[in-house]
């Protein structure tokens, strides 16, 4: 393979015409020049430079090699000034994952932000599964997702942020005997048919863990994995459900929704990002956009109006 460094001295001797001013333009000794020509040479199998009174002119390989001088130069100047605008963060791509309920209360305003400070940074957004975006970072296909998961460590090469501790309210039909109760205690609900909205995973876990600790396990005789499905089921009287305070955003007019307390179900949301890409500015401000759009939700245990 040609040496990249020894093109660009025989460029540097072919444009200033004499082995001298070449030396003289690198900051090395004539006799530095040469040898690095010569070894050039002898990789590519043919004289590059030949002889003319007391300068020096490229033969037809020496001319060919120097025109491609030329264009590497040009491709590493270019590497340079891309690389600078990726550091500043005038340019890249971001790999985002999230789940539903966090795309319209966190991620939409995290990114209108983005795009406001990094106008050239390019967003591939995906909807995943509550339970699936950390896989997404773990195969290397993200570089932040946005997860239901409790806190503590993500895993070596991957930062864990908090971001909201999300509580489950009690979803009743209109006319219901609790519906008058401005906080209900959660074993209260222990003889109720439910309507589950959430599938098996991390956002149904804190439903049942929290009814195990108040005495029951709920008895699901509906399920739906859809939070405006499953109101419209409590609505027709058919149960009563827990649904996360992000998932209420749009009540449906049938329902009568309170805060649950002993215990209290939350479901905590995070920002999970790669150790490797947090070095980007871009990254760094989407994940303070969502640290800022987590702090604007209505404070734990608030109901939705």
């Amino acid at each position: 393979m040609l040496d990249v460094r020894r093109l660009q001295v025989l460029r540097a001797v072919v444009t200033s015409g004499t082995v001298t001013a070449a030396a003289a333009h690198l900051g090395y000794t004539p006799s530095a020049v040469s040898q690095q020509v010569a070894a050039l040479e002898k990789q590519a199998g043919t004289k590059l430079l030949e002889r003319v009174g007391r300068g020096v002119r490229p033969t037809p390989a020496g001319l060919l090699l120097t025109e491609h001088a030329a264009l590497i130069s040009s491709a590493v100047a270019q590497a340079e000034s891309a690389l600078a605008d990726l550091r500043a963060g005038r340019i890249g791509t971001l790999s985002v994952r999230y789940f539903a309920t966090a795309g319209s209360t966190l991620v939409a305003p995290a990114l209108a932000r983005l795009r406001a400070e990094h106008p050239g940074v390019r967003v591939d957004l995906e909807l995943a599964d509550p339970e699936d975006p950390l896989q997404e970072m773990v195969r290397g296909r993200a570089d932040l997702a946005v997860v239901v998961r409790a806190r503590g460590r993500a895993g070596d090469g991957f930062r864990l942020v908090h971001l909201l501790d999300d509580p489950y309210m009690a979803v009743l039909p209109l006319g219901h005997p609790l519906a008058g109760r401005e906080v209900i205690d959660l074993h209260e609900l222990a003889g109720e048919q439910w309507v589950g909205s959430e599938p098996p995973g991390p956002c149904l876990e804190p439903v049942i863990d929290s009814c195990a600790a108040a005495g029951f396990s709920p008895d699901f005789v509906i399920r739906s994995e859809d939070y405006a499905t499953a109101q419209g089921f409590v609505a027709a009287g058919l149960g009563v459900g827990l649904m996360p305070r992000l998932g209420l955003r749009g009540r449906h007019p049938g329902v009568v929704v309170r805060p649950v307390r002993n215990p209290e179900p939350v479901r905590v949301i995070s920002a999970v990002a790669r150790e490797t890409a947090l070095d980007q500015p871009a990254l760094r401000g989407l994940l303070s956009a969502l640290r800022d759009a987590a702090s604007t939700e209505p404070p734990t245990g608030a109901a939705p109006h």
